[in-house]
């Protein structure tokens, strides 16, 4: 079997989305974010959608599937993060 430049595309694409499943999980399940810096969970959503924009430009598969999971996944992310600093102000 020969190994083709799509094939290590889907494998990097799994690691690296799979890699957002458990702190997508743990945030989601302890709405805890206070370990996390918002300026980086900001530049890398906006990131992710930037190679998704790309990927859609390209019609390349593999970065549209992985960077639109790992947009939903790092936006969600995001959201409990503004969510809990908007909320301490409040308080």
């Amino acid at each position: 079997m020969t190994i083709t430049p799509e094939m290590i595309g889907y494998l990097a694409a799994t690691l690296t989305t799979a890699s957002f499943v458990p702190q997508a999980i743990l945030t989601i399940k302890t709405r805890s974010t206070e370990s996390l810096s918002l300026g980086m969970y900001s530049a890398f959503t906006l990131g992710v959608l930037c190679w998704l924009i790309y990927g859609i430009h390209l019609g390349d598969k593999a970065i549209i599937f992985s960077n639109a999971i790992t947009l939903l996944l790092a936006a969600s992310i995001l959201f409990f993060k503004i969510y809990n600093l908007v909320h301490k102000k409040k308080t």
